[in-house]
């Protein structure tokens, strides 16, 4: 069966009609040019796509006004395609898949009685977010914009951070269903090139029907699927992107969704906030807190676990006398009092983020209490295990990146059960396994520990500490360009 369009009106009409499922959206009006009527022509668009006031001046009322005279469809499209219509942007298609990809884009057809091409105008427009403050990356001093699902508008904002003709973007068109944008941006003369090519090539290999989020894309570019830490960073908030992309990194925007993607990604991204720049570098050394904290969230439990199992000769004799005290009557081993604890926060921590923002909150700080006090007055849980497992929590909200987060909470249950199996020498063993993994994983041909070793004193200068920004700039080469 032939994919063209017909030279027939009626038989393209009744094949759209038929092949759009009769959809109540799809808007047709038929309206003859020229005096005569002998010209026949069909505006197609679909109702919430479109810009329907552009299209009632710019294309419908021009028609009328300006082909009064017009004798051949040759005449019509003279005037359409040069001077008739006010939008900038008008082109052809000639087959059907294009037509409809167009047509659900938000773009307006002209259909022409004796034509078998249709005319493409530029006049998509629907209801969207406009730039507001990023809901997951708040700081108190530095810009207050962030990303919407908008991709034209994201890489305006990028565009609107650095002015460089040597800013590339390259779009590509993924999902044989929906049909998503995706485009990457990155500096020609910083980006590595074995980078901006390997990300070029995963993108053109991935074979799906569609791509809903950023999330999608991460998966199937992302160098391995099965380690709890991320390996691609993701953001919405254009500051970032932008200094990512001034380091020689790669950008990758995808239609639908505020959260842009940033390759290669290493370990010490995510434990960076973008307000570490907007404040003096004396500030900067919170980073250290934050690597502080990143270390009790992970082994705070086990650390409580294998200090009251295997090891209380190293516990002062008051606070050993106190601990014993508090678990009187405790019917559950320190692991598993460990592990109710912490998967009741865990039920705590879901539930507030999935429930209304305001009920959320009070249900995440006030459930916490109520459950903590009543488990400790039941005695389920002795009081020092609830203390614990609050400052494990409370540590994991100060790392900047959700998705590290997530692997800390993962492994942090790991942990406490080599702590509650071999003590300290379960946490070392612990610790040296992910160490071991995390010098083997690699972000786009980028070890993960690149910051760490090989030792390098300029790397050091925007690592754990922040050195004064002129310093960092002086010599500041993270993502050096292939020779």
């Amino acid at each position: 069966m032939t994919n063209t369009i017909y030279h027939n009106l009626d038989k393209n009409l009744s094949k759209i009609k038929s092949d759009l499922g009769n959809s109540s959206d799809l808007s047709i009006r038929k309206i003859h040019v020229n005096v005569q009527k002998s010209l026949l022509v069909a505006i197609l668009y679909m109702e919430g796509l479109s810009d329907k006031d552009l299209i009632e001046t710019s294309i419908i009322k021009s028609l009328l006004e300006k082909n009064k005279d017009a004798l051949s469809i040759g005449a019509i499209l003279d005037n359409v395609k040069e001077k008739n219509l006010t939008i900038p942007k008008i082109s052809e298609v000639s087959d059907y898949s294009e037509l409809y990809t167009a047509l659900l884009s938000g773009e307006t057809l002209l259909l022409v009685d004796g034509y078998n091409k249709a005319l493409m105008a530029n006049t998509p427009k629907w209801e969207a977010r406009s730039v507001d403050e990023p809901s997951t990356e708040a700081v108190i001093r530095g810009p207050k914009e962030g990303f919407v699902e908008n991709i034209i508008v994201n890489s305006a904002l990028l565009r609107r951070r650095i002015k460089d003709k040597n800013l590339w973007l390259e779009t590509k068109e993924i999902g044989s269903v929906t049909k998503t944008s995706v485009s990457f941006m990155y500096l020609k003369d910083t980006a590595n090139d074995g980078v901006v090519n390997e990300v070029r090539n995963k993108l053109s290999q991935i074979n799906t029907d569609a791509i809903l989020e950023s999330g999608f894309i991460e998966e199937y570019i992302e160098d391995t699927h099965y380690s709890p830490f991320p390996t691609v960073f993701n953001s919405e908030r254009p500051d970032v992107i932008a200094a990512g992309i001034l380091e020689g990194r790669v950008a990758i925007l995808i239609d639908g969704t505020p959260f842009v993607l940033l390759v290669p990604a290493l370990f010490t991204h995510f434990f960076q906030s973008p307000e570490d720049y907007y404040n003096r570098s004396d500030f900067g050394l919170i980073r250290f807190l934050r690597l502080f904290c990143l270390f009790i969230a992970l082994l705070g439990p086990s650390f409580f676990i294998a200090l009251t199992t295997f090891h209380q000769e190293t516990i002062p004799t008051i606070l050993l006398v106190s601990l014993a005290a508090q678990r009187e009557g405790v019917p559950f081993p320190a692991l598993l009092e460990a592990f109710l604890m912490e998967i009741t926060f865990e039920i705590l921590r879901e539930a507030g983020i999935r429930m209304p923002r305001m009920v959320g909150q009070a249900l995440s700080i006030v459930g916490a209490l109520v459950i903590g006090q009543a488990a400790v007055e039941a005695g389920f849980v002795s009081a020092a295990m609830v203390i614990v497992v609050a400052i494990t929590a409370i540590s994991s909200f100060v790392i900047p990146s959700y998705d590290l987060a997530i692997a800390i909470r993962l492994l942090r249950f790991v942990i406490m059960i080599l702590a509650a199996t071999f003590g300290f020498f379960g946490i070392i063993v612990g610790l040296l396994a992910i160490l071991l993994h995390l010098a083997h994983l690699r972000s786009f041909q980028t070890p993960y520990m690149t910051n760490f070793g090989p030792f390098i004193f300029r790397n050091q200068k925007d690592n754990v500490f922040r050195f004064p920004i002129p310093s960092i700039n002086k010599n500041k080469k993270t993502f050096k360009p292939s020779k």
